[in-house]
């Protein structure tokens, strides 16, 4: 610390913290990240993996922006693949397995990169205010820092509890502290707060495993990359392997539920509803047999290995004896258990879009905080909280990424307008406008935007203006090609796909599900027009989903259309919701909670009916 006041303080090192911190500080902001331990800065809690279904959208959308969290993905990757690449390209999504340690260390050396970007270790323990006024940060050693704004980013650490069979203790992760004293002050402000839980499996000894007894995961053949950027291209991968339960293992697990926190009370909060502990699975759906077990590598040379889908807070001893039952884990040596642990959030519906919060102006707040769970979700909510908290700063406007626009945006707006009672994840199907929001055009969603605000670079938004050229030019030049039926039908005839009857343009063709622009790009008239061999392969997709998906794209661009024309209508904040008594009870009394900044987002409102939206809407004069 050298400044006697900072732009922006953000609390907490995590995925949220440092992406919220790099943000601002690389817009021009001066910039203090506080930690209670430098060490740790960037650490994978959980598995140590990022990206997945719609987990990867999430990625390449903080790339287009600007942020960070892909570049260091690609950086310490050690296996790549694209998930659901048998379904449509809205469900196509990129997982790096990353390399635990060096994906922290990356994150260091990138923060530290930055000139106005200064660490602090402590524990933050609470806000310092001047009556009702946010001037700064108070730590554990009675230090106190002065801000403009605060961006808290304190994952499982608020009063967090670990759980392991009936003991249970104080600490926001395995062998670090609990953080105490800020989630008090927040409800003597006025804030509403809940409990969460959450979990993480045993790390074991991959020297005591038996891998001929699993089914091998390679990464793909030719692996690609989160950053847009392309600059870490993966040369060498490490497999992941899988390993299943069996009636025996489950049997195991159940001897010890008596002593498990999940069924004997000790546990009262919700845990993740889609990544359930082991207990939780063989309990809800004890008609199965079995269940997956994916053995995963922590890093490129180290043993240790994370057993995704065992997470369990049951004792010790059962999880070894359980464990022991999976072939191939026989003689399994724990690192260290899994455990649960407890930790205190706040609902969003506190937050505005921007996430500030509502009751203390320049206060934010990001990540498991909000009720979320996930790297991916974390990070991209201290993306906008950082950028916000930047603009705020410097007397420029809010920022606000709406559903069509992002997954990002469909994230804050599912957390701000419904609120959460169990930890948030993003899935492809909360998106009403998934085909839209692919991973491979978060670029030429998004890059402008970033680019506008001060984040995304001139490289960055060079490289996206000749993309655009580049699908430009290959469509107009396929556009003008008519193929004859003696040019395409030995191409058809080898692909299972029936014989065209007259010529016909490339759109036509490639429509043709079977059918990929590769195979039309291979034909001599196609060549004759086109320089196949100089065609950039993200240019080749592009065109190739478009005009595989025009029609459904149209439609979702028209339903845009009809939601934005309800976003630009725009309900002031003092709306007295209450004096309508010909709204539901239900409608009034969540929209004087939840104080929506548009119609279209009060449409959004659990509990508010489309009735409620037109009495809204007569009452506003429309």
């Amino acid at each position: 610390m050298t400044r006697d006041e900072y732009d922006v303080i953000v609390v907490g090192g995590g995925h949220a913290g440092n992406e919220a911190a790099a943000a601002a500080a690389n817009m021009g902001s001066r910039v203090l990240l506080v930690t209670m331990n430098l060490q740790t800065i960037g650490q994978m809690s959980c598995n140590p993996a990022m990206g997945g279904v719609a987990k990867g959208q999430i990625v390449r959308e903080i790339d287009a922006l600007g942020g960070l969290s892909g570049v260091i993905a690609d950086k310490t990757a050690i296996q790549f693949r694209m998930l659901n690449r048998s379904k449509g390209p809205a469900m196509w999504s990129p997982r790096v397995q990353s390399d635990r340690w060096r994906f922290a260390e990356e994150w260091r050396l990138a923060l530290e990169r930055i000139p106005t970007l200064d660490f602090f270790q402590d524990m933050v323990t609470g806000l310092w205010m001047e009556g009702d006024k946010l001037v700064g940060v108070i730590t554990g050693m009675g230090i106190s820092i002065r801000a403009k704004s605060v961006v808290l980013t304190n994952g499982t650490f608020l009063n967090g509890l670990i759980h392991i069979g009936e003991k249970n203790f104080g600490g926001g992760r395995a062998g670090e502290r609990a953080a105490k004293g800020i989630t008090e002050q927040l409800v003597s402000l006025g804030f509403d707060s809940g409990r969460m839980k959450t979990g993480t499996p045993p790390r074991v000894d991959g020297r005591s495993l038996d891998f001929s007894k699993f089914e091998e995961q390679e990464g793909d053949e030719a692996p690609g990359n989160f950053s847009y950027l392309n600059e870490h291209k993966i040369t060498e991968q490490r497999s992941c392997w899988i390993a299943y339960t069996s009636p025996e293992v489950h049997e195991t697990l159940r001897s010890g539920f008596d002593r498990s926190p999940m069924f004997n009370g000790a546990i009262q909060s919700k845990g993740p509803r889609y990544c359930p502990s082991i207990e939780d699975k063989i309990d809800r759906f004890a008609d199965k047999d079995r269940h997956q077990l994916f053995v995963e590598p922590e890093n490129w040379n180290s043993v240790e290995y994370y057993i995704n889908g065992f997470s369990t807070s049951l004792p010790e001893e059962v999880q070894v004896e359980a464990l022991r039952k999976v072939p191939g884990f026989e003689n399994v040596r724990f690192f260290r258990p899994g455990y649960a642990i407890e930790y205190d959030y706040f609902p969003p519906t506190q937050l505005k879009h921007t996430l500030e919060t509502k009751l203390v102006d320049g206060l934010y707040f990001a990540g498991q905080i909000n009720g979320t769970t996930g790297y991916e979700e974390a990070a991209s909510q201290g993306l906008m909280a950082g950028i916000n908290a930047h603009r705020k700063v410097h007397g420029e406007g809010e920022v606000i990424l709406d559903r069509s626009q992002a997954y990002i945006g469909v994230l804050i707006d599912d957390l701000i307008t419904k609120g959460t009672e169990e930890p948030y994840r993003m899935f492809t199907s909360r998106a009403e406008f998934r085909l839209l929001l692919r991973q491979d055009n978060a670029d030429l969603r998004l890059t402008r935007l970033g680019h506008a605000w001060g984040l995304a670079s001139d490289a960055r938004l060079q490289r996206v203006v000749e993309k655009e050229e580049g699908i430009a030019m290959l469509k107009k030049q396929l556009n003008d090609i008519s193929i004859e039926t003696s040019d395409i039908n030995p191409l058809l005839e080898s692909l299972n796909s029936a014989p065209a009857k007259q010529k016909n343009k490339v759109d036509s063709f490639i429509s043709r599900p079977e059918i990929q622009l590769t195979h039309l790009l291979n034909l001599d008239v196609v060549k004759a027009v086109v320089d196949v061999d100089s065609l950039d392969p993200e240019v080749v997709e592009q065109v190739e989903i478009d005009y595989k998906y025009s029609g459904y794209i149209q439609k979702e661009q028209d339903n845009v259309d009809k939601m934005r024309r309800l976003e630009n209508i725009r309900i002031p904040s003092n709306f007295a919701y209450k004096d309508i008594t010909s709204l539901s009870m239900e409608a009034r009394t969540k929209l004087s909670d939840i104080r929506p900044a548009t119609v279209s987002q009060a449409s959004r409102i659990s509990g508010v009916s489309p009735a409620d939206i037109s009495v809204l809407l007569v009452h506003m004069g429309r």
